[in-house]
C-alpha cells in the first residue's frame, strides 16, 4: 500500500517514515488494503480547503476525504488527509507537548475518519479517542 505525503509547509518538519509506518500499521490493522495520500499544509490552506469543499470558512486541526474507489485503475486509495501543521505548532505549545507527537495526532484521526471512525457522539468519540492513543502508543509517539 502506498503512502503519499506531500509537505507544503515549513513551520516544522515532518517525520515522513514515521507517519507511513504508524498510517500502514493503522490500515493493516484494519484489514484496508488501500494506499492514502496525506498533505501537510499551514492554516491558510487548510482554511482555503474547509471553505471550497466543507463550506467552513475557518481553520481547523485536519480534514479527511475519503476516496473509496472513485479512483480509477490501479490500487485503491481509500482518502486524503490534510493536516495544519500550523495549528499542531500553536496548539503543541499551548498544551506543552512535542510538535511532532501533535501532527500524528492529527493524522492518526484524520485516518481513523477515513476508516469510518466518528466523533460526534460521547460514545463514539471516546473509542476514537482509544484508537488514537493505541495507534499513536504502538507508533512510539
Amino acid at each position: 500500500m502506498a503512502i503519499d505525503i506531500a509537505n507544503q509547509q515549513s513551520l516544522s518538519p515532518i517525520d515522513e517514515d514515521g507517519m507511513r509506518a504508524a498510517c500502514t500499521r493503522l490500515l493493516r490493522a484494519h484489514g484496508a488494503e488501500a494506499g492514502l495520500s496525506i498533505c501537510y499544509v499551514d492554516d491558510a490552506a487548510i482554511r482555503q480547503l474547509n471553505a471550497q469543499y466543507l463550506d467552513r470558512d475557518e481553520t481547523t486541526d485536519v480534514l479527511a476525504f475519503p476516496l473509496g474507489d472513485e479512483t480509477g485503475p490501479g490500487e485503491p486509495l481509500l482518502g486524503e488527509i490534510v493536516v495544519s501543521v500550523e495549528t499542531a505548532v500553536r496548539e503543541a505549545a499551548a498544551r506543552g507537548l512535542p510538535v511532532g507527537s501533535e501532527i500524528a495526532l492529527y493524522t492518526i484521526h484524520g485516518l481513523l475518519h477515513l476508516l469510518g471512525y466518528d466523533d460526534r457522539e460521547p460514545d463514539d468519540a471516546a473509542r476514537m479517542r482509544e484508537a488514537e492513543r493505541e495507534a499513536l502508543e504502538a507508533a512510539g509517539w
